[in-house]
């Protein structure tokens, strides 16, 4: 179980070693590392300062300069800005759709660009999306993407269409999302010092269906990586892109 991969192909390569099936709740996509500025499609169209600068301005919460500056640079570049991203994010994903091992079952992160992964999926990766799936005698059920923030990051959706998908999967015995329920100890990015988005509809599920577990990512630093919400066990499966580690799950 993976998420938040952010480019990372080489781990991504060892990561379903000895297990039945792996399982991706998204965010393959790279486009700049808070971690390392040096890392992504923004540094590599801006170089590193630009870098530096939108971090800070993106950390300090001030969204709009964040967009202005980014304007700005944009204005700079030659060709169509959604086609020059779109270029750098083929390219990502040729390399972290190869390596997938068979079988996968993925999902969307918010700033994946889904229309884009059914064709680099190759037949031994399953892509579901507000869909069920049985692996290994227990029944999967999958919502990708995230909500709308001032980010404005590729694949965020209205509270409502969330919870349609939430709606459509049902009663699963494994809920698996890239957003976590709306938890306070569970969207606090300690790092980022922030809280990031969660889902109420997905909370609202967990009370209601009592899945034997909720998993997700989103969060890289969350105050806390595991919780009980009545009879779900909630999992923050990890920031993959950081440490390089998929978190199994066993029964």
């Amino acid at each position: 179980m993976v998420s938040d991969v952010h480019g990372n192909a080489r781990d991504l390569a060892r990561a379903g070693e000895g297990a039945d099936a792996l399982v991706c709740l998204g965010d393959l996509v790279l486009f700049l590392d808070y971690a390392d500025h040096s890392r992504g499609i923004f540094p590599d169209l801006f170089g590193v300062e630009n870098a530096h600068r939108i971090v800070a301005l993106r950390t300090a919460r001030r969204f709009e300069e964040a967009r202005e500056f980014g304007a700005r640079l944009w204005a700079g570049v030659d060709g169509d800005r959604a086609a020059v991203i779109e270029r750098a994010v083929r390219k990502q994903y040729a390399e972290l759709f190869a390596a997938f091992p068979t079988p996968t079952y993925a999902t969307y992160g918010n700033v994946d660009m889904p229309t884009l992964w059914r064709e680099y999926a190759g037949p031994g990766t399953t892509v579901l999306d507000g869909e069920r799936v049985e692996i290994g005698g227990r029944v999967f059920g999958f919502v990708g993407g995230g909500l709308r923030t001032p980010m404005r990051t590729p694949y965020e959706i209205s509270d409502e269409e969330y919870a349609a998908k939430i709606e459509a999967v049902g009663e699963v015995d494994v809920l698996c999302t890239h957003i976590p329920p709306e938890v306070p100890e569970l969207v606090y990015d300690t790092v980022a010092r922030r809280f990031e988005r969660g889902s109420r509809a997905l909370l609202d599920a967990i009370h209601r269906t009592r899945p034997r577990y909720a998993l997700f990512g989103h969060v890289h630093q969350p105050l806390v990586r595991r919780m009980r919400i009545g009879a779900t066990e909630c999992v923050n499966v990890g920031h993959f892109a950081g440490t390089g580690r998929p978190w199994a799950l066993e029964w």
